[in-house]
């Protein structure tokens, strides 16, 4: 402590003073921070602003990040209204968008709406309780970030954690759980383990830009959720043995040049360059957990409010996909784009009150 004298009054004065806050320094505090920057968490984030909240959104990968994982050629089945956001038009020619177009559009509605995305930033602990949680976030390249907030709105979705394999193998550099485009596999053998849509999608563009393909699904045919138009022709690839496959079958082993098999004719060898594992994906149900949420035991959905979508947590919301626990297929953009409007009415009536 120091001591200072001033027209004959003696001020004590701190060793040390709070730092005033930087212009280029970020700020770290809100009334809402959203975890999850795909197109539900940039509704709600849009949302809780509208009604007057200074809002965040944090992300471990880039704006929209499920969609930038999708085939870079790659057209949505749903017509472009059904995607939009923050009463943003979409404006396409096509009856139905590209992925290119819709990382564009949402590109263009976090301008519009100013949103403060804190972009590569992944959430690894949330603690505190109502009206004052903490959170702590890392980046790429191992730096911490510790943020403040009075309510939080979990929107992770589950496209970043793809369901293993749990075999030999699975994490060789030739193994992918994701398809972005075919070149780089033209006149290679490549595997693709799946029954579902991105399973066929994949194989079928691998196939039609030169690669030997070969599909692998544990199940004894193609799951009945192929899309329509995919089905008959993934169907007619095999039938005319253009596309392998092998049914009722699981993959054993991955190596460096080949895919071992268990095969209802027996084990199976198949020299091999690439692995693409499109066996779906799961929500971070360990995170949830981490944070208090309850989850139902049989489908691990979050307990919650169906109409605010409060968890059990109090101020703690959920949105989007992850409302629906391991039942993924039940909400989409579509449905869950409105699920901000749901938060911010509760959120307006209970911040505003404090």
């Amino acid at each position: 402590m120091v001591t200072k004298q001033s027209s004959g009054a003696t001020q004590q004065i701190p060793d040390t003073l709070p730092r005033p806050q930087m212009k280029d320094e970020p700020d770290t505090s809100a009334d809402v921070i959203v975890i999850g920057a795909g197109p539900t968490g940039l509704a709600c984030a849009i949302e809780a602003q509208r009604v007057g909240f200074k809002v965040m959104a944090i992300d471990k990968g880039c704006v929209v990040n499920s969609i930038y994982h999708y085939p870079a050629n790659m057209s949505f089945f749903t017509t472009p209204e059904l995607l939009e956001i923050g009463d943003i038009p979409f404006s396409t020619a096509r009856q139905k968008p590209t992925r290119e177009e819709a990382l564009e559009y949402y590109r263009k509605v976090t301008e519009h709406y100013h949103l403060d995305v804190r972009q590569y930033q992944w959430v690894k602990t949330v603690t505190g309780s109502d009206d004052d949680f903490h959170i702590t976030a890392t980046d790429t390249l191992g730096r911490i970030y510790d943020y403040r907030t009075r309510k939080l709105i979990v929107s992770t979705g589950y496209y970043d954690l793809s369901n293993p394999l749990n075999i030999a193998g699975e994490d060789l550099a030739k193994v992918f759980h994701y398809y972005r485009e075919p070149h780089p596999f033209f006149d290679m053998d490549v595997v693709v383990i799946g029954g579902k849509n991105s399973a066929a999608i994949s194989a079928l563009d691998l196939w039609r830009h030169g690669a030997r393909v070969t599909l692998v699904h544990r199940g004894a045919k193609l799951h009945n959720h192929v899309k329509y138009w995919i089905l008959p022709d993934i169907e007619n690839r095999i039938k005319n043995s253009e596309i392998a496959a092998y049914f009722s079958s699981t993959v054993v082993e991955i190596g460096a040049d080949y895919v071992d098999l268990d095969t209802p004719e027996g084990p199976v060898h198949l020299k091999n360059d690439f692995v693409f594992a499109m066996t779906g994906y799961h929500p971070d149900y360990d995170f949830l957990r981490s944070m208090g949420i309850e989850l139902s035991t049989d489908q691990c959905r979050p307990v919650c409010d169906p109409q605010t979508l409060e968890s059990n947590v109090p101020g703690i919301y959920v949105a989007g996909v992850i409302v629906a626990g391991s039942r993924t297929n039940e909400i989409f953009i579509e449905n869950g784009r409105f699920h901000g409007r749901q938060i911010a009415d509760d959120l307006k009536q209970k911040l505003s009150g404090m």
